[in-house]
């Protein structure tokens, strides 16, 4: 049987250079979260193991997904399909198509089951026998059941495939559903986004590699390590939410100030994602930062949940109340501080007329 090339050699033959791949290495080991004694192993794990191959299927989706990936900065996504991951089947980017392209990823899930990974892209329609998405002949039911046979992981690529967003929102007429409730006897890990961030798709990828087991999930199976902090809690408007000092209205002077943006339907505070720590397009923004609120896309059902950009008075909040609430809270605070100054103000010009009375009296005395 022929030697599968490793991660290293791979890299190498293609000319990027020893300095990269460590680069490479180490970004992975941060956006892991992993202590810098692991980095060591990382590097071991990408110089000896053997590149598994991933299968891409696409179903019920809009593609953002694959839009997102082909848009990772580190490294770019030529190194990534080409080197770092071995993207044998790709719908969307790949040349070949039809019964060729059939023939090549049933001949590879065959010669490699058991160790190839799975990722899956969109939800799968289930009303009707799952009529409403074909693939290669197949709905897209059957598709998934035969596919994820011999994978060794499924991932669940986007908020479709981890819980169905708009492709199951009401009243869902084709029966959609996300992966999970379809597949119970395969490990699956969820990386919800709407699109996800592209290094959170690699950095599991390159996770389940490298010590051969998903990252550590949270209860919705997201990797804690990106999925572990509400956007909230490290978003640079934090300040002025502890302040009460909140937009109102998409044109007026808090949003040019950049202000809090939760009264108007941002959900960063109930939202777990990486967004505001990892970002976007090489780590230059995310939505708050560009001044679009946090729809709370990587959470279930947001879709569903409630109208979008519209204030909700009444989701509570972690060590407040409602953001209304914190509101009030200011407007006192300021009236209290307001009266404190004010009282503060009056004792201090009484006290400094009492002593320029009492040199004016002892100039006088003097005199």
């Amino acid at each position: 049987m022929q030697r599968q090339e490793t991660f290293y050699e791979a890299v190498k033959r293609s000319g990027i250079s020893r300095r990269d791949f460590l680069r490479f290495c180490l970004l992975t080991t941060a956006y892991l979260g992993l202590e810098s004694t692991m980095f060591p192993k990382i590097v071991r794990a990408l110089e000896s193991k053997p590149r598994p191959p991933i299968y891409w299927l696409n179903f019920a989706a809009c593609t953002c997904c694959t839009e997102s990936l082909i848009r990772s900065s580190h490294p770019l996504i030529s190194d990534v399909v080409l080197n770092i991951i071995s993207l044998d089947y790709m719908e969307t980017i790949q040349v070949a198509a039809g019964h060729q392209a059939e023939e090549i990823v049933w001949e590879g899930m065959k010669k490699n089951f058991g160790n190839y990974i799975l990722a899956v892209e969109g939800s799968v329609p289930t009303k009707d026998g799952g009529v409403y998405c074909t693939v290669g002949g197949m709905t897209a039911l059957e598709y998934l059941k035969k596919a994820s046979q011999g994978a060794k992981a499924i991932i669940s690529v986007g908020s479709c495939s981890s819980f169905g967003c708009v492709t199951t929102a009401h009243p869902n007429p084709t029966g959609a559903k996300p992966i999970y409730k379809l597949i119970s006897d395969k490990p699956v890990v969820n990386i919800p986004g709407c699109p996800p961030i592209a290094e959170v798709i690699v950095g599991t990828i390159v996770h389940l590699i490298t010590f051969d087991s998903l990252p550590a999930l949270d209860n919705l199976k997201r990797p804690r390590v990106f999925y572990g902090q509400r956007i909230h809690d490290k978003c640079y408007r934090r300040a002025f939410f502890d302040a009460g000092m909140f937009v109102e209205k998409f044109d007026d002077e808090g949003a040019r100030k950049g202000w809090c943006l939760y009264k108007v339907g941002c959900r960063g505070p109930v939202t777990y994602n990486a967004c505001s720590v990892v970002r976007w397009n090489e780590g230059t923004s995310f939505p708050i930062q560009s001044g679009h609120p946090c729809l709370g896309c990587s959470e279930p059902d947001y879709w569903d949940n409630r109208p979008l950009y519209q204030h909700v008075a009444d989701v509570p909040l972690p060590g407040f109340a409602t953001a209304d609430d914190i509101g009030k809270g200011f407007a006192i605070g300021v009236a209290v501080a307001t009266g404190a100054h004010l009282v503060a103000s009056i004792v201090k010009k009484a006290t400094q007329k009492a002593k320029e009375s009492k040199v004016e009296e002892k100039k006088q005395k003097e005199e």
